[in-house]
């Protein structure tokens, strides 16, 4: 897969504080990709060089083959964390001169906010002032100001904050469909359930390193350890119990059942089949439950920042 974005190497101080340090990062085409970490690992200053508002101290940017270049700009849609609206102007004012300073004429910005504002049924907001509308509301507008130019590279840096469920949830498909129409994502979030959904790349950042990327799915596969979530119902609960912890490693597991089973949390060992573990709780009982335990990226995150630590 061809890459939209290469972040080669790159280095950020700031005094005695190292912000980045020999940080490299590939974005493909077409992808939503999760730079990640903990507060203050250097996300945010790695979106600003990709965005010019800071220069790197060593390291190349490359967008889509070029050297990151002054007038890239119009190929980028930046929602930082910290909104930028001018809360006394009125919406629409606002955002045809956000338009304009993106590269489309008046007429061309009309007619994509007529769209959006149509799309995402807040056409009657054109003549309120910023600082009439909730944060949330707010916070629609700036997304579409976001993408009103149809960049090539979309940066949403905690775009879900602010807004409630239903309207986290719509910018969500939104954004998921400006990716199947072309659009390559960078997305930076602490909403770990959000970067299960949407992510197809992460990418991992603490105290200034790169600790940790690659296609998520390739990384859960890293991950696994052959353990499953277990319920079994059994005559003999405490022989069946023991028996299990001589063969298997077995923690208790805390899912939800409707049943009166044990829960148990059972890890195999690498040359053991699943299929053998079924047959074995089997011959102990009637098998209620039986789940792999796949590492979320929340484990992910918490484990490889823990480590690394």
């Amino acid at each position: 897969m061809s890459k939209l974005l290469v972040a080669q190497n790159i280095s950020k101080n700031f005094g005695e504080f190292k912000a980045l340090d020999d940080v490299s990062i590939e974005v493909p085409k077409g992808s939503i990709f999760g730079l990640l970490g903990p507060n203050g690992a250097g996300k945010t200053t790695l979106i600003r060089i990709i965005n010019q508002i800071t220069m790197p101290d060593q390291g190349k940017v490359i967008l889509d083959g070029e050297p990151l270049r002054p007038d890239h700009i119009k190929n980028i849609g930046y929602l930082p964390e910290e909104r930028g609206l001018y809360k006394s102007m009125k919406v629409g004012e606002q955002a045809l001169y956000l338009a304009q300073l993106k590269g489309l004429s008046k007429s061309e910005a009309k007619a994509k906010l007529k769209y959006w504002f149509d799309r995402l049924e807040i056409g009657d907001w054109w003549n309120k002032k910023i600082q009439e509308l909730s944060k949330g509301m707010a916070q629609k507008i700036q997304f579409v100001v976001t993408v009103l130019h149809e960049p090539k590279l979309l940066i949403f840096d905690e775009p879900f904050s602010g807004f409630d469920p239903i309207n986290a949830n719509l910018i969500k498909d939104e954004i998921l469909k400006l990716r199947d129409d072309g659009a390559t994502v960078i997305f930076s979030t602490h909403r770990m359930e959000s970067v299960e959904e949407m992510c197809d790349h992460i990418a991992l950042i603490n105290r200034s390193k790169k600790i940790l990327d690659g296609k998520l799915i390739d990384i859960k596969r890293a991950y696994q350890n052959n353990t499953f979530d277990v319920g079994l119902i059994a005559a003999n609960r405490q022989e069946a119990s023991g028996l299990l912890s001589e063969k298997f490693n077995v923690q208790p597991a805390s899912f939800k059942s409707i049943n009166d089973d044990l829960k148990y949390r059972i890890q195999i060992a690498p040359d053991t089949s699943s299929n053998e573990l079924l047959q074995y709780l089997a011959s102990l009982g009637q098998i209620t439950h039986f789940n792999e335990v796949i590492p979320t990226a929340n484990d992910i995150f918490i484990e490889t920042v823990n480590k690394n630590n």
